[in-house]
């Protein structure tokens, strides 16, 4: 172990690590459930969806684990399915196989860029009070998604409002409330430095909603709020044919080809600054950008990325990421690979036990996403703020509000690399934009006119 993740050099251990492996994939397991809900919206079936998820989150997380040693986990980008499933097949038209097409392509895209370096050079053009603000507005972002997946935010006039605890107390009120009952249990186990504090406090909260379950307080109806407690069937494992290497059964003659670049730039572009921003973002906060702002194993990341991504499409899942609850594993003291191996071997293991880990309910992870959302948040204070670093700060402060009220990590960098060098262009401080960002900024800016 020592001689393969350097463990001692990064200040770790193997409890630790593989503690924070299954804390992450605890926080990321809900896409065993979301994944094949949404993507059948597009015609495809649920469990080869759930199959295939498995194994390419298992391969993409592996890969991240044994070729860059970094503690972060991969599996199926929420967004990036709901884009498929929504858009390409539902108002474009097109049936799965080309969306699994466009995916599988995509994946060839960055695995020649990865190899010419291309996407590393963009990685290391973007300025560190940008990285910085990634961070930050990632954790905004996750402690947003945290709220609304404890059903403590709901839609209202006002766009976003506190949840009623009083409406509907014994589904939607307790599961709110169990939600900030963990929160604050899983702040307290933190700050009293307790081993495994993110772990136990999702199992803490699950523990607490069957009990509630058992004593009649939370009552599932069958039909949006379901027993918190695992149903113990086996899976068809048979179904995975049905998806597997469909990506190249598509009849090109049907398809505009015009339309179908488009849809495959789309992909490309969401996938790449969301990929990057969780990378920049986790790091940061992991302490792993060396004093340029660069993270030293980031073309290999990019490359477990790009395999992640065309293996899924072939197995039949949508474009498989680099996910931002890896932020979870890092805040329980993940550091190296090992992290990464550990939640890809639980992504395997998945395939023989999902139905007991998409039990684990919403409500139960949300806590983690809140917590993680405020230890990130604090990188706030490495960007300097002052009237003399306002050209940096500025663009930074709108990357970080863009993320969570746009709902996207890809637009908060969209937002700040624009700003940044219109900033800093009118601002008389050319020398300060990397060349690169001049391209960034123009490429954003076709996006938003054409895509």
């Amino acid at each position: 172990m020592e001689r393969l993740f350097k463990l001692k050099e990064h200040g770790t251990d193997v409890r630790t690590e593989i503690m924070a492996g299954v804390t992450t994939f605890m926080t990321m397991a809900y896409i065993l459930a979301v994944n094949p809900s949404v993507l059948s919206a597009a015609g495809m079936d649920s469990t080869a969806v759930l199959l295939a998820t498995c194994l390419a989150s298992f391969i993409g997380t592996m890969c991240m684990g044994l070729m860059a040693n970094l503690p972060f986990a991969l599996s199926a980008g929420m967004g990036l399915n709901a884009f498929m499933a929504y858009t390409v097949c539902g108002s474009m038209g097109y049936p799965w196989q080309v969306a699994l097409l466009a995916v599988f392509i995509e994946g060839i895209v960055f695995i020649l860029l990865s190899v010419t370096k291309v996407r590393e050079a963009i990685f290391d053009s973007i300025p560190l009070a940008l990285k910085k603000a990634v961070s930050v507005g990632i954790g905004l972002f996750i402690a947003f998604i945290g709220l609304q997946n404890a059903k403590l935010v709901v839609g209202g006039a006002t766009l976003v409002e506190m949840v009623d605890l009083t409406e509907e107390f014994s589904t939607r009120g307790i599961c709110a409330l169990l939600a900030l009952i963990g929160t604050v249990a899983m702040a307290i186990l933190y700050i009293k430095k307790v081993p495994g504090s993110i772990l136990i406090g999702i199992i803490g909260t699950w523990v607490l909603g069957m009990l509630c379950q058992l004593m009649g307080i939370y009552k599932p109806d069958g039909e949006n709020w379901f027993s918190l407690f695992p149903n113990f069937s086996m899976t068809d494992f048979s179904a995975l044919g049905k998806t597997f290497g469909q990506c190249f059964n598509v009849d090109m003659d049907n398809v505009g080809i015009f339309n179908f670049i488009t849809v495959i730039f789309a992909f490309l572009f969401v996938d790449l600054f969301d990929t990057l921003g969780t990378l920049i973002g986790v790091a940061a906060k992991a302490d792993m950008l060396d004093d340029e702002g660069k993270l030293p194993a980031i073309k290999p990341a990019l490359m477990a990325d790009a395999i992640a991504t065309t293996g899924g499409a072939v197995l039949g899942t949508s474009t498989t990421t680099t996910f931002v609850e890896s932020a979870a594993g890092v805040g329980a003291g993940g550091r190296t690979g090992l992290t990464a191996v550990t939640t890809a071997v639980l992504f395997l293991a998945s395939m023989l036990f999902a139905p007991i880990f998409i039990a684990i309910p919403s409500f139960a992870t949300a806590p983690a996403l809140i917590v993680v959302g405020f230890l990130m948040f604090s990188t706030i204070t490495d960007i300097k703020f002052d009237e003399k670093h306002f050209t940096s700060a500025v663009p930074a402060y709108l990357c970080i509000i863009a993320m969570p009220l746009f709902y996207s990590i890809s637009e908060g960098i969209s937002i700040g690399v624009i700003s940044y060098v219109v900033i800093n262009l009118f601002c008389g401080k050319r020398k300060e934009i990397n060349p690169i960002m001049y391209v960034l900024a123009v490429l954003f800016v076709l996006k938003y006119i054409f895509l």
